[in-house]
């Protein structure tokens, strides 16, 4: 059985292809620039090419990656009729969807309704969920796989913001989570790695990349999670402030004479390590910088590893304890040296860091010795694995 995977942004389509028989992916690769110019990126039998193509909408990106998936020397099937299934990334099922689910007319309708709580998201992935119904037909069966809902099972006492009650009656305001099919993943490769079951353990997992954040994972709940109402919360990241005192922003607004959307703006897209660093929002860049003696660099590496640490460090607190520390995404599964810094000022848990073992990048390895009383593994997440694995089991039923 095939299983194509779509993550749809505004202006791209990314998408893998997947033969679930034995969880190979057959082809991957990304229409971009959708609107604009128009390129597509697909990678197949261990190849891959790069073509400019005009693409309108999300409809002619589809036929695009059809076309890139049935004909030429990287073709990897002879029909979309092969595909058996699709399975859509969907940022936001706020408080409706609390697990991934069958595709419906009226599932489409509640995803939009939803678009409050995720602009730039949610809207994407329907203007993606439509194209595939168009050029597949509705009798190919689709499923939704949510961010948010591996963070349904937060206790009230960790979602709710100490504000009036009734904006969250009203507007669904309080805490959501991101990254969800991430930390999901990994907390449960990291139970197999452990050999135990993972109704049995605590485990604190890092997903940083150009956007981070951390969750605790207890007992095979998720019980906390350091993003919240939108992405921007929890710590420094590449261009997200993280958390801060809400009257920073009232401060800046007035003094600045700033609206909403450019207090907003300033918050996604020019805070964290490009803020502080005044480089980039790049964490290479930025290593490099501090390691030349850029003072600013210095110090927004400096910033966020300190974040991080006080994350995992009142996660473990929270859960009466950690079995283990996963490090995943982009930054996580390849800076040795944020590895290595957390792993020693967390040396009073116990752990020691192979710093040997440690030099991996982007491999799945366990980072701390033997011996040590909490393990630390970097583990490569694998998002499009659990859609697929999700869509298989739901369209089984």
């Amino acid at each position: 059985m095939k299983i194509l995977v779509i993550n749809a942004g505004s202006s791209s389509l990314k998408y893998q292809l997947i033969d679930m028989q034995n969880e190979t992916v057959l082809a991957k690769g990304n229409c971009d620039r959708i609107g604009t110019s128009g390129v597509i990126n697909h990678k197949a039998k261990g190849q891959s090419y790069k073509k400019e193509i005009n693409m309108p909408t999300h409809v002619e990106a589809f036929n695009v990656l059809s076309d890139a998936l049935t004909s030429g020397e990287l073709k990897v099937i002879d029909s979309m009729k092969e595909i058996s299934a699709v399975g859509h990334r969907v940022v936001h099922g706020g408080d409706v969807f609390k697990k991934s689910t069958l595709i419906t007319d009226e599932v489409i309708e509640k995803i939009s309704e939803l678009s409050a709580l995720a602009p730039l998201h949610n809207p994407a992935a329907v203007l993606g969920i439509n194209a595939c119904r168009e050029l597949l037909g509705k009798d190919v069966p689709q499923v939704a796989v949510f961010d948010t809902s591996f963070h349904s099972t937060l206790p009230d006492y960790a979602y709710m913001y100490a504000i009036p009650y009734e904006y969250y009656e009203k507007y669904g305001v309080r805490k959501y989570g991101f990254h969800g099919t991430s930390h999901r993943y990994v907390s449960h490769r990291c139970a197999e790695l452990l050999g135990k079951d993972l109704k049995d353990v605590k485990i604190v997992t890092c997903h940083l990349g150009n956007g981070c954040s951390i969750s605790a994972v207890k007992n095979g709940q998720c019980v906390d999670t350091s993003m919240g109402f939108t992405p921007v919360d929890g710590f420094m990241m590449g261009t997200r402030c993280g958390s801060m005192d809400p009257s920073v922003l009232t401060f800046i607004g007035e003094h600045e004479n700033m609206s909403y959307q450019e207090l907003e703006n300033m918050c996604n897209k020019k805070s964290g390590l490009l803020g502080v660093s005044g480089l980039s929002n790049d964490s290479r860049d930025v290593c490099d910088a501090a390691d030349e003696g850029n003072k600013r660099c210095l110090l927004a590496t400096t910033m966020q590893e300190y974040q991080i640490l006080k994350y995992v460090g009142s996660y473990i607190a929270a859960m009466g304890g950690t079995d283990a520390i996963v490090f995943t995404g982009g930054l996580g599964e390849n800076n040795p040296r944020i590895r290595k810094n957390i792993c020693n000022t967390l040396s009073f848990l116990g752990i020691t860091c192979d710093e040997k073992v440690n030099e991996a990048r982007g491999e799945e390895v366990r980072i701390s010795t033997e011996d040590s009383k909490v393990a630390v593994y970097v583990i490569p997440t694998d998002e499009e694995m659990v859609i697929a694995r999700d869509t298989l089991a739901i369209i089984s039923k």
